[in-house]
Parts: C-alpha cells; sequence; structure tokens
C-alpha cells in the first residue's frame, strides 16, 4: 500500500471511513484522525439504513445502490450483521394513497417495487396496524445495519484488509496545504488531506461553514428493547409523515395535498420535523424515530413532547409485542439549505472538505466517495 502517497482522512464517521477505503484501494497510505476514542457523531446516531427509496430515480438512487452494494462486501468481509429487509410504507389516508400509487408508476420500471393490499402488508409485516389500513408500498432495495456495530467495526476491516492507520483520541485543530496540526502539537504530513468533520465544520474551517449554505439538524430517537422469542418485523416501516419528508416522494403531484392535510391535522409533527420511521437490528431491538430541528446552533436537552409524538404517530400505524424505551438521544448532521445532496469543496491545493449530506451518510457516503475519488 502507499505507492500513490499519503492521504490524511480528519473523521471517522461514515464518509470518512468511505472515503478511506476508496484512498487506501487507490494505493493511497491512508491515516484516519479520530477526535474520539471511537467516533460519536451522526454516525452511530441513526437508524442504519441504507435507504435508496429516498432517492428519485437519477444519479443519487444510482450512488445508493453502488453504497448498498459496496455496504454488503465489507459487512460479509468485516462480520457485520446486515439485512436487506426492504421497506414497507403503508396508507391509511386516500391523500398517502395517492401518493404511494403515484410513486409505484412512476418509479416500478427502476426500482423493485410492490403495491400491497391491506392483506399483503400484513403478511409483509406483523407489526402494521390493520385498522383502517388500506394499501402498502413495498419496495426490496433498503438494506439495515446497526450503525454503532457497523462504525466500530470497519476501522477493524480497513486497518486488516487495507492497511489503514488510525488515530484515535487526536484533535486536528488546524489544516494547512499537506499539513494536519493536532492539539498537541503533533503535525501529520500527507499529500492529500480530506476533511469529513461533519458538524464540527466550523472549528477548523469557519470560513466555509459561515460562507455556504449549511445548516446543522438536531434530531431526537429512541431504541425499544428487542423483541421476545425471536420476533422480527420484516421490513423497515414508515408512513404518510414520511412521504412528505423524502424527495422521491415529494416529486409527485399528490405530494402536495398529503402536505396540506398534515399541515391542518398534524400541526406540532411539521413544526418540529417529525416524521417516523422503524427499523430492527440484528438483535431485535427497534429503532424508531425521529425529529429535525434547523439552525446553526442547537441546545442540549431532548424534548421529552418529541419523544411523546413521535411515539404517538407510531402507534397509529404500528403496534409491536413489547416497546419498553431502553434509550432516547438526539443527533447533529449538517445539511445544505439549497437543496444539494452535498458540500464538497478545495479550499486550499490538496485538501479537500466534504460535509452536508443531510442525514443521507449511510445510504450513500461509500458511492459519493467512489465518485470523488475517481475524479480527484
Amino acid at each position: 500500500m502507499g505507492d500513490k502517497g499519503r492521504s490524511i482522512v480528519v473523521g471517522a464517521g461514515i464518509v470518512g471511513l468511505a472515503m478511506a477505503r476508496s484512498m487506501a484501494m487507490r494505493g493511497f497510505q491512508v491515516t484516519v484522525v479520530e477526535k474520539g476514542q471511537t467516533a460519536q457523531g451522526a454516525s452511530v446516531r441513526n437508524f442504519g439504513m441504507v435507504w435508496p427509496i429516498a432517492q428519485a430515480h437519477g444519479y443519487l438512487y444510482d450512488r445508493a445502490i453502488r453504497s448498498r452494494e459496496i455496504w454488503k462486501s465489507i459487512c460479509q468481509s468485516a462480520g457485520i450483521w446486515y439485512e436487506q429487509s426492504g421497506s414497507l410504507a403503508v396508507s391509511y389516508l386516500g391523500e398517502e394513497t395517492a401518493v404511494l400509487e403515484e410513486f409505484y408508476e412512476d418509479e416500478h420500471p427502476f426500482r423493485s417495487l410492490a403495491l400491497l393490499n391491506p392483506k399483503e402488508v400484513l403478511e409483509k409485516c406483523p407489526a402494521v396496524n390493520p385498522a383502517g389500513l388500506l394499501k402498502g408500498l413495498y419496495s426490496g432495495e433498503e438494506m439495515i445495519v446497526d450503525p454503532r456495530e457497523a462504525i466500530a467495526k470497519i476501522p477493524l476491516y480497513l486497518k486488516e484488509q487495507w492497511e489503514v492507520n488510525f488515530v484515535f483520541g487526536k484533535t486536528a485543530v488546524e489544516v494547512r496545504e499537506q499539513k494536519v496540526i493536532l492539539a498537541d502539537g503533533q503535525v501529520l504530513e500527507a499529500d492529500q488531506i480530506i476533511i469529513c468533520p461533519g458538524a464540527d465544520l466550523e472549528t477548523l474551517f469557519p470560513e466555509q461553514f459561515h460562507s455556504n449554505p449549511l445548516t446543522n439538524c438536531k434530531l431526537q430517537m429512541m431504541r425499544l428493547e428487542a423483541q421476545p422469542k425471536g420476533w422480527r418485523m420484516g421490513p423497515a416501516l414508515f408512513a404518510g409523515l414520511s412521504l412528505t419528508h423524502y424527495n422521491s416522494f415529494l416529486q409527485t403531484s399528490s405530494a402536495q395535498a398529503l402536505q396540506t392535510y398534515f399541515e391542518a391535522a398534524y400541526p406540532d409533527h411539521v413544526k418540529w420535523g417529525i416524521h417516523v420511521m422503524v427499523s430492527q437490528n440484528g438483535v431485535g431491538e427497534l429503532t424508531v424515530g425521529d425529529s429535525h430541528e434547523y439552525g446553526r446552533s442547537h441546545d442540549p436537552f431532548d424534548k421529552a413532547f418529541i419523544n411523546g409524538l413521535i411515539l404517538e404517530y407510531m402507534s397509529r400505524f404500528a403496534r409491536f409485542p413489547t416497546e419498553r424505551i431502553i434509550a432516547t438521544w438526539h443527533g447533529y448532521y449538517p445539511k445544505m439549505t439549497d437543496g444539494s445532496p452535498d458540500l464538497i469543496l478545495e479550499p486550499l491545493p490538496g485538501v479537500l472538505i466534504i460535509n452536508g449530506v443531510g442525514g443521507a451518510g449511510m445510504t450513500y457516503s461509500f458511492g459519493l466517495a467512489e465518485e470523488i475519488c475517481s475524479a480527484w
């Protein structure tokens, strides 16, 4: 390894790990610098969903599918649990059904999709609330990992497979051309420096953070205890509020009527950016969320009423054998306010910033890294 020179990646979240992999595969000697003893940012605080259903047909959908295939390869090699469970959207309103049907008509030539009647929905997912159920849209393309396991094991895989060096517990405080200065005064040198700091971009490059259309999103999530007797829910589950959140569904002409309905019927959910999804990890625990608060800075406190709103809406479309909460948390991630899916900057020669992936890091970081490294 290292035939093409040295590369430093700042940040061991999923974007940084994806870039480390792509650079190492291209012959660079890669060192990853991470301020924590393990990565503790947005990458470990999400559903673990690799989620092509959120991307409309086009290059972002292709990026998500490419990422999923890389995920599979890594998980198989690194002994990381994964499941291509697919996803299931359920409808209880005519407006929701209209969105699902239109999405299916537009997208089924390009995807693995099926429109399901209520009986078929309940056969696919035993968690779905049958009362008032109208329709379901099943996609077979989505994949689940446990982000806490994956983010812990991928560095070990990269070290063993691609000789990537990891420096944990060291904070990068300054980046110059071909140099990264750590808080203890140590200077690391490299031919290429890749900055993947998530919400910490403001610390290293405040000018770039403030001069670009970036905001920070705070989200709240929960985990429910492992379901008894090996009970499995099958596909990841979501409902009408999510149809007003993801661009793929918002592109349908039916989406506006559904948005109007939720603004009138669920004003608090809309105010706090709540849309509700559930996924299940390998040991049977359920991850439930989430909310979206946008701004440059946020308070550090979880709001109990937001978790209550999430659980209240979940109860309208899903029931589980046990719903005891074992953990709650909040996360932060940077998002572009102009609708762009990411922010790629080269503030200095040989220095690349990758940021603003807007909560889609698990879905397309590996594909994005391949695109960047092929072009850079």
